[in-house]
């Protein structure tokens, strides 16, 4: 097998040698240099992390999965597969870098970075890696071009960079646009000009509609809606006795005004106008005509709650996450790092903080002694099932999911730490995770508070957390 690869790049290389001197040799030889040390790549990546989105994503994977090729072409697989480069005299003098490098030839680390950075865009953004994918084409045979590489060293290194790049799916999963799965509400009713609405208005929001006041544009679409101030919440239902409650601003209120209507059996009208508005994203919720075309059809779906009791007091519903321990001092610091950085990042690098100066947090679960870091409850499954969990595929499932990080092992953080860049958390001991439809937290010194979707709540000693299977409907269309 050996004799016939060696055969074969010797062939190629002759053939490649024996190319006509042509303008573009002297171009292959400058992004051959260009592209020392990934240098090309990096540049490439800070020019398409300066715009938000997918753009960034693309950026910040495409970094990671260098890095993770350029540790697996260059310090390891040269050093366990040491071989010869080709003979200089194989390709003209004018082709030849001025100075050919000396380590093992096997396998290309040029070509391992360019495949790396190519396929971590396309997992964000197909049309923009058809952009790059020829630059990086380019890079990898000039290696060839050049004399420096046999062709079947950039073959093993553009293997080896695209592996990578797929490798960083295992603890960084792919955006997802797609949203949760929910039951169909067969008794909503068309509300003609928003007839028989209340819509809370928090003015502040503004991000979700290009950033103006929501409220013009709400007045517009549905002129016999009533619309009050999110500081009028208390006194909604008993000065205006709606047929539904709506909500324009963020998570918030989203889970202020939400946790009234559950109570109230009223259904939800959904207009995300917040800085986050993970809650609307995940039902499938995307803008003022969406809901506003849902509202008019009278057509929507019915999505779980979940609840929780603060030392016999409640419920408190949320909508996303409840959590104790460092975990909301966690979010805040990766929601203030995540504009820069991406999420993913972020949350690494805000997790890191945070378990380096907490304090570990003694409670019984479920009957069970622990000691924890933190412990996170979200309102459905969600996924990833290691690391920071940030997309929600369902719901409807009628469970809650239920991590922590145990404080009781030697070396928790930094085991944590490990399974998470590896992406073997879930089977770490350090890693607890369940879904649950209840579970029972019990503080065994002194009294902690708890934090629902993104709010400081009461403190306490014992917290009681329910699910409650389609507690809610919310106006959203069916296509």
């Amino acid at each position: 097998m050996l004799r016939r690869v060696n055969s074969l790049d010797q062939a190629l290389m002759r053939r490649s040698g024996a190319l006509r001197a042509a303008p573009a040799d002297g171009g292959l030889k400058l992004l051959s240099r260009a592209a020392n040390h990934s240098a090309l790549w990096l540049v490439l990546a800070a020019a398409l992390a300066a715009r938000k989105g997918v753009t960034r994503r693309a950026a910040l994977r495409g970094v990671v999965s260098i890095a993770g090729a350029s540790f697996s072409a260059s310090l390891v697989a040269k050093r366990l597969f040491p071989r010869r480069r080709p003979a200089a005299e194989l390709v003209r003098e004018d082709r030849r870098l001025a100075r050919r490098p000396t380590s093992s030839s096997f396998p290309s680390g040029h070509a391992a970075s360019a495949a790396a950075f190519t396929t971590a865009v396309a997992m964000e953004s197909p049309g923009l890696a058809a952009a790059v994918a020829p630059l990086a084409a380019a890079v990898a045979y000039s290696r060839v071009h050049t004399g420096v590489h046999w062709p079947s060293d950039v073959a093993a290194g553009a293997a080896i960079g695209a592996g990578a790049a797929l490798l960083t799916q295992r603890w960084w999963p792919r955006h997802r646009t797609d949203a949760a799965t929910a039951r169909d509400h067969a008794a909503l009713e068309p509300l003609v000009d928003g007839e028989g609405l209340v819509v809370v208005v928090n003015p502040g929001a503004g991000a979700g509609l290009g950033g103006a006041d929501p409220t013009d544009a709400i007045a517009a679409e549905w002129p016999k809606a009533t619309l009050v101030g999110i500081e009028d919440l208390d006194t909604v239902l008993a000065d205006h006795a709606p047929r539904a409650l709506g909500v324009a601003g963020g998570d918030g209120s989203v889970a202020a005004v939400a946790s009234l209507a559950a109570v109230n059996r009223l259904p939800l009208v959904l207009i995300p106008a917040g800085t986050l508005n993970h809650f609307a994203r995940d039902v499938g919720v995307a803008g003022l005509d969406d809901t506003a075309r849902a509202v008019a059809d009278g057509s929507g779906v019915l999505v779980d709650l979940a609840a929780v009791t603060v030392d016999g007091e409640g419920p408190r519903w949320f909508v996303n996450t409840a959590s104790l321990g460092g975990y909301p001092d966690m979010v805040r610091l990766r929601e203030q790092l995540q504009d820069r950085w991406g999420k993913w990042p972020a949350a690494a690098i805000a997790m890191f903080r945070v378990l380096r100066t907490s304090q570990p947090l003694p409670v019984e679960i479920n009957g069970e002694r622990h000691l924890i870091w933190m412990l996170f409850v979200g309102n459905g499954p969600y996924r990833p099932k290691g690391f920071a969990p940030t997309m929600r595929p369902a719901l409807d499932a009628g469970l809650m999911d239920v991590r922590y990080i145990r404080a009781d092992r030697r070396w928790s953080r930094t085991r944590f730490f490990a399974g998470a860049l590896l992406g073997s958390l879930h089977r770490s001991r350090t890693y607890r995770h369940q879904e649950t439809r209840w579970l029972d937290v019990e503080v065994l010194r002194g009294s902690v508070a708890i934090a629902t979707d993104g709010e400081v709540g009461p403190t306490g000693s014992t917290f009681e957390f329910r699910s409650r299977p389609a507690a809610l409907g919310i106006y959203r269309t069916q296509d």
